[in-house]
């Protein structure tokens, strides 16, 4: 089933090695600034105002190529980001919250939750069969 709201689980060698790392920090804020401007206040996946949006790196993986590939770079709110990136929302104890929202938002029963989160897991095991990712940062041409 298609969910509005996902889990993003990056593969074990790619851990660490996002936008932040690689860019210098005023090109990560004009990144994230333009996210910012084209949420217009609003979580880019629940809709919900938030006083503080949080930039979300979207990534694409061509297992065939080992290729990670960014897609997009969108605004979310703290509750999106962390149902996006449970195995970490898990370790900081806050997984009942993480439910919670991926419920309400994909109005989603526990059932749904857990198959999600088992399909997720599976895809992210099957990933981390690739020993070394490429990185396609092509979306970072439009910032330059």
């Amino acid at each position: 089933m298609a969910y509005k709201l996902n889990f993003e689980l990056v593969p074990d060698s790619c851990w660490y090695s996002n936008l932040r790392s690689i860019l210098t920090p005023a090109q990560w804020d004009t990144v994230r600034k333009e996210a910012y401007a084209r949420a217009g206040g609003k979580c880019s996946i629940c809709g919900g105002q938030s006083p503080r949006l949080e930039a979300h790196e979207q990534w694409e993986y061509d297992e065939k190529n080992a290729i990670q590939r960014l897609k997009n770079v969108i605004a979310v709110c703290r509750s999106c980001h962390e149902v996006i990136h449970i195995g970490r929302t898990q370790l900081m104890g806050r997984e009942r919250e993480a439910e919670e929202h991926f419920k309400k938002v994909n109005g989603a029963s526990y059932a749904d939750y857990r198959k999600a989160l088992g399909d997720a897991n599976e895809e992210h095991r099957r990933r981390n069969l690739i020993p070394e990712w490429k990185l396609d940062l092509t979306y970072l041409k439009r910032f330059c």
